[in-house]
């Protein structure tokens, strides 16, 4: 079901919070000097005034001075002499008055984050209005307790985020300076690279990192080790966050496996003991205490695990907002995009159900400024080829996946396909093979399909499948 917005309930009983005086500061100092306006149009719009006069008086100076006119008390008369409102308050003579409340630029910018502040305060009690009435009225109408809370988490989010994600412009100048800052990042970084690293280093090299904002998708047929490379890289964005010591995480969501399973995954990998050891009990003494000391010294990474199966985009946009807000965050994961649900119609086919949920993630990669790596499996056309090589157009519904990311990255490994080509033992072409297989057993590639700021190209990395690990060749 559709998220919808929450229903506005009005507070009759008491006065809600507003500053009269600091609006009166605000419209007063524009109507001396229209270019203060400039300074403080992307703090406030007309809504966010509480007097009902306030909010016309604003409307009216905004109309003005985008047509490039004037606005002050005599432009202003024309446009109020049969309003009620302002007689009530003495007509052209209160357009006067509140003149005499005008003050310096920077004094008014505080007055505006006041009248902002108030406005703030207003909508949260509307918010939690809303919510009682929602909690109370709708049990007989099919809305869950899921729906408000998401509803709510979301109006609260949108609340505490407008005015940081709403700017629609930027001056050139400012967008030069944001640039000057990433290239110095880049600069200054011991990796030489300004997004979250992957832990790979010609991985890194190739992409510079994950960049915020950047839709990443790693794309592979199935036991390619699409979700191992996703924990690998989560895990070491996870220890590079506690090794800078910032107040940040990793949120990693989860839909196909449980997140005992990724922890397995991840001690195995660190404690180097074989993840299938573990589960079925089959380590020595020395391994269950190495299995121990390792659980100890990863315990506290800032690592979240989500999962939640067939999850919406719409929950995991909001949990990821809630992530954000309460600890920080560096980076999402997806696993994987085909197990998702959007929130769309329900006559919506497969393929535009995919399109809204990866135009969603795209969306919450922009919004939240951190980039989203998301999984994908791959179509079976895949097989069919002598070529196994997957490419662009071997992406399941892969018109929107392809369009809406950033970056798009295969996992491929020739052992796998060369392990169902096992010929006769003792053969002359079994030996070919075992050659063959020892030469490409522990090797797989990353094979960078489309990337938006830079080069493709294929990445070698060595693949220890016994501990599901990537990693760097050590003979290049």
């Amino acid at each position: 079901m559709a998220q919808q917005p929450l229903k506005i309930v009005e507070n009759s009983e008491k006065q809600m919070p507003c500053n009269i005086e600091a609006e009166q500061a605000v419209i007063g100092s524009i109507l001396v000097s229209n270019d203060i306006y400039d300074e403080i149009s992307s703090l406030l719009d007309p809504q966010k005034f509480f007097d009902p006069i306030h909010v016309k008086i604003y409307e009216t100076i905004e109309k003005l001075i985008s047509k490039g006119l004037l606005a002050n008390p005599i432009t202003l008369k024309n446009h109020f002499e049969n309003n009620e409102g302002l007689k009530e308050l003495g007509g052209q003579e209160y357009l006067i008055k509140i003149t005499k409340f005008s003050t310096s630029t920077k004094q008014t910018i505080d007055y505006a984050k006041i009248v902002q502040e108030m406005h703030r305060r207003r909508e949260l009690i509307k918010i939690s209005e809303s919510v009682l009435y929602e909690a109370f009225n709708n049990a007989e109408i099919n809305t869950s307790s899921e729906e408000i809370i998401l509803n709510a988490e979301k109006s609260l989010f949108d609340l505490a985020e407008r005015g940081h994600f709403s700017q629609s412009f930027m001056k050139f100048e400012k967008a030069l300076e944001q640039t000057i800052g990433m290239a110095k990042s880049a600069y200054q970084s011991e990796e030489g690279i300004v997004g979250v690293p992957t832990g790979l280093t010609d991985l890194d090299s190739r992409l510079g990192g994950l960049h915020k904002q950047d839709l990443v998708i790693i794309a592979g047929r199935p036991s390619m080790g699409k979700t191992s490379l996703a924990t690998n890289i989560a895990f070491h964005a996870a220890k590079n966050i506690e090794k800078k010591g910032s107040k940040s995480t990793v949120a990693f969501f989860s839909l196909e496996m449980s997140s005992e399973q990724l922890s397995t995954r991840i001690l195995s990998e660190q404690s180097r003991i074989r993840s299938n050891d573990i589960r079925r009990g089959k380590v020595s003494e020395k391994e269950f205490e190495q299995f121990i000391e390792t659980s100890k010294n990863i315990s506290e990474l800032p690592l979240y695990i989500d999962e939640t199966p067939a999850i919406t985009i719409a929950a995991i946009s909001n949990r990821s907002r809630r992530i954000k807000r309460l600890f920080g965050l560096e980076l999402i994961v997806v696993d994987y995009i085909q197990l998702m649900r959007s929130i769309g119609k329900k006559e919506y086919n497969r393929v535009q159900e995919i399109s809204e949920i990866t135009q969603g993630l795209k969306a919450l990669a922009k919004e939240l400024g951190v980039p989203v790596l998301a999984l994908s499996q791959l179509s079976r056309q895949v097989e069919l080829r002598d070529n196994k090589k997957p490419q662009l157009s071997d992406l399941r519904e892969s018109g929107s996946i392809e369009q809406d990311a950033d970056v798009v990255m295969f996992v491929y490994r020739e052992a796998y396909y060369l392990e169902n080509k096992e010929p006769t033992l003792g053969s002359v072409e079994h030996a070919e093979w075992q050659q063959k297989m020892d030469e490409v057993s522990r090797l797989a590639e990353i094979i960078i399909g489309k990337q938006r700021h830079g080069p493709t190209g294929n990445v070698r990395v060595e693949f220890e499948a016994m501990y599901t690990k990537f990693k760097d060749l050590e003979n290049k």
